[in-house]
């Protein structure tokens, strides 16, 4: 007696479709699985065994051989036990059905024969929709998740029983959810960049940064409102895209942090780590390997706070995803890649004790003190941030103001227009915004004139820019021209840019 069903599983944030075969012959009774399965996988055997007996089947005597195809990849997770039990009770003729062709079956079963939630629902989901495949049966919990796919009929299911009679009775309705629905319902923001009061010339710098998608570092004393600023500056980000929203659903549901209440990120990630952070919890690994913190942060923002506390060999793992946008976790067995497009957002006190600068503090730190303290930031690491800025202690003045600075809505207008210049630009070359430019791409569109030329000439004469730093100040002007609406970048965009390198003007030097 034999049968085969359909099931799916995540490798990397990505889904695969696995084939569920299942032999049962005469012989002494025997249950083993075989498809390079993992211990999870392994221990299915007896969450099935209870499952099938407490919903009222019997379970088969025999031996039963179950192969988990293609068997050349391992195969991991809980989420095999229903079409496993699916497969027996097939195997066994206590399911009238005859074909599941069309049908994907994942989920976990506890020993009462109830469906539990598992992680990359929908992962599989949109493999499944590619593969072909008509309906997927999937945990109660995780419906709207699958359902945010379009163009495949998701049944939720609470039980294994109930999972039977779906499968013998076709009069059961699919679970309907409209994703544009829910994506609308879920793109709002709580905070405002409205509720930040002063700090102007910060507020420009982080459009600036959101215009051109740039990394940005802000330096200054506890309280002067940077954490504030890093977590409104998603909400002048462009709004996500359905697509962005999707692909950065599938990393959260393989990483097994998304909400069954909100199966959609709707909203720019915003991923603010502690700074006793791993590497491998930021940049992503483990066994099996999963998305770190820059993966998490895909098409949204990675906030480092207080950043020379940050594990050193955890800064520099962050070169790679910065430049190249992926994160590539090779073991023996295996190599995933995982997204990482990001904008970093970093904030530091200039000093230890954080004073230093502060016209209301006295500093108690040292030279060395404060050279120590800054040199925990390498210069490679520091050259791949766009935007550096100070931002100081907000006067009293301010302070005791009411809030009056422009809207989260009002900014964001003014990001969106710049960015659909950048679209214009880049049109097929598979980049979105001007920090992504290649430096070919820098050579052709940022045109300078004779007199703009000469001034970033003697920035770099006298401030001794890297030539990293003088092609991150040619992609910041070109933002800011773009803000300008205006082709050529002038003389005025260029001095803006260089006041945003503040730490190679001042404390690197």
């Amino acid at each position: 007696m034999f049968s085969k069903v359909y099931s799916g599983a995540v490798l990397g944030v990505d889904g695969y479709m696995v084939t569920v075969e299942t032999h049962i012959s005469h012989g002494l009774p025997a249950f083993s699985v075989v498809g390079l399965p993992d211990a999870a996988v392994r221990e299915s055997r007896e969450r099935v065994i209870s499952a099938i007996r407490n919903s009222g089947f019997a379970f088969p005597e025999g031996k039963i051989t179950l192969n988990l195809a293609p068997a050349d990849i391992k195969k991991e997770g809980s989420g095999f036990d229903l079409p496993i039990a699916i497969g027996i009770l097939m195997a066994s003729n206590q399911i009238g059905a005859s074909e599941l062709a069309d049908f994907v079956f994942v989920g976990e079963l506890s020993l009462d024969g109830l469906v539990r939630a598992v992680p990359g629902i929908i992962s599989v989901t949109m493999e499944s929709k590619l593969k072909g495949k008509r309906t997927i049966i999937v945990p109660k919990l995780n419906a709207k998740e699958a359902a945010v796919v379009d163009g495949i009929d998701v049944y939720p299911v609470s039980s294994l029983r109930e999972t039977v009679e779906i499968i013998e009775n076709g009069s059961w309705e699919p679970f309907k959810l409209k994703p544009q629905d829910m994506f609308e319902l879920s793109s709002k923001y709580d905070i405002d960049f409205s509720d930040v009061k002063g700090q102007e010339h910060v507020k420009r710098a982080l459009e600036v940064a959101a215009a051109g998608g740039h990394n940005i570092l802000m330096l200054g004393p506890p309280g002067s409102g940077k954490t504030m600023l890093a977590r409104r500056l998603a909400t002048i980000l462009p709004s996500l895209t359905l697509e962005e929203a999707l692909e950065t659903t599938k990393i959260h549901s393989v990483a097994g942090i998304l909400q069954h209440e909100t199966p959609l990120v709707a909203t720019r990630p915003f991923r603010a780590p502690h700074h006793t952070i791993s590497e491998a919890g930021l940049v992503g690994g483990g066994n099996p390997p999963k998305p770190g913190e820059v993966s998490l942060a895909h098409n949204g923002i990675l906030f480092l706070d207080e950043l020379p506390e940050f594990n050193r060999a955890s800064l520099e793992a962050l070169r790679q995803p910065m430049e190249d946008e992926v994160v590539t976790i090779s073991r023996a067995a295996l190599s995933l890649t995982f997204p990482s497009r990001f904008i970093l957002v970093a904030a530091m006190n200039p000093c230890p004790c954080g004073y230093f600068g502060d016209p209301m503090h006295s500093c108690t730190c040292t030279h060395s003190q404060i050279k120590r303290y800054l040199s925990k930031i390498s210069g490679p690491l520091l050259d791949r941030i766009d935007i550096h800025i100070e931002v100081p202690r907000v006067s009293i003045t301010e302070l005791t103001s009411r809030p009056t600075g422009e809207s989260s809505i009002t900014i964001r207008e003014r990001v969106e227009k710049a960015r659909r210049i950048q679209q214009k630009r880049f049109a097929g070359m598979k980049i979105f915004c001007n920090a992504q430019m290649t430096p070919k791409m820098v050579e052709n569109y940022c045109k300078l004139t004779t007199e703009t030329e000469t001034l970033i000439r003697e920035a770099i004469a006298k401030l001794g820019f890297s030539a990293r730093a003088y092609t991150k100040i040619l992609k910041v002007a070109r933002t800011i021209a773009d803000l300008d609406n205006v082709d050529i970048i002038e003389p005025y965009h260029i001095a803006e840019a260089i006041q945003y390198r503040g730490l190679d003007r001042k404390f690197w030097v």
